[in-house]
């Protein structure tokens, strides 16, 4: 059943992450659709949210996710490409929304499309959670492949959050190639970016 005015839910993963691209993700849902697991997405253990993947993408009305790298980010900053995703994930909907709902209090008006921000809205609306599902999930996998890649800053365990053990890595070898140049990256970034003479 779709709903009568289609309505998509936008969430982001990744935003605080020290490395990798921002992954954000849009999702239209049927008027009934309706998913006990999916009530609270914050409480979700991973095995949950790669078991919900498939059932969203089978059941949604339209869904999308899209992406901003790591140089595009420390180009335009975290919020810009936040919202840059967002959007690039609202351009791939194979159904046009009427109306979209985000998680968090920002964004930036997508065409003429009506929107509202919703604080905590993955927790209050389905396809906000559902959109934060998809992102987050589809983030891990590529964060999952970068740690083959890098593995001192061992991803697969913070998906690259700024934990102890990554801050150590980037001290002890450097920081990687899709690291973010423009976040404070260890707590002495600028004593190693500016040695004295």
């Amino acid at each position: 059943m779709v709903p009568d005015v289609p309505e998509a839910g936008c969430d982001e993963a990744g935003r605080g992450c020290l490395a990798g691209p921002v992954y954000a993700a849009a999702v239209i849902l049927p008027a009934d659709f309706h998913n006990e697991l999916l009530n609270d997405s914050k409480q979700l253990t991973e095995k949950q949210r790669y078991q919900l993947r498939p059932i969203i993408e089978k059941e949604a009305v339209a869904w999308a996710v899209g992406v901003v790298t790591h140089e595009e980010i420390d180009k335009i900053n975290i919020l810009n490409a936040s919202i840059l995703a967002m959007h690039r994930a609202l351009d791939q909907l194979k159904v046009r929304p009427e109306h979209i709902i985000v998680d968090g209090n920002r964004f930036k008006p997508y065409g003429k499309v009506p929107h509202k921000t919703v604080v905590k809205g993955d927790a209050t609306y389905m396809s906000i959670a559902a959109a934060s599902v998809l992102a987050k999930t589809y983030r891990d996998d590529y964060m999952n492949e970068q740690d083959a890649l890098y593995p001192a800053y061992q991803w697969k365990k913070n998906k690259g959050y700024p934990t102890k053990a990554h801050r150590a890595a980037i001290e002890e070898v450097g920081p990687s190639p899709i690291h973010r140049m423009t976040f404070n990256l260890v707590d002495r970034q600028l004593k190693l970016e500016f040695p004295e003479d």
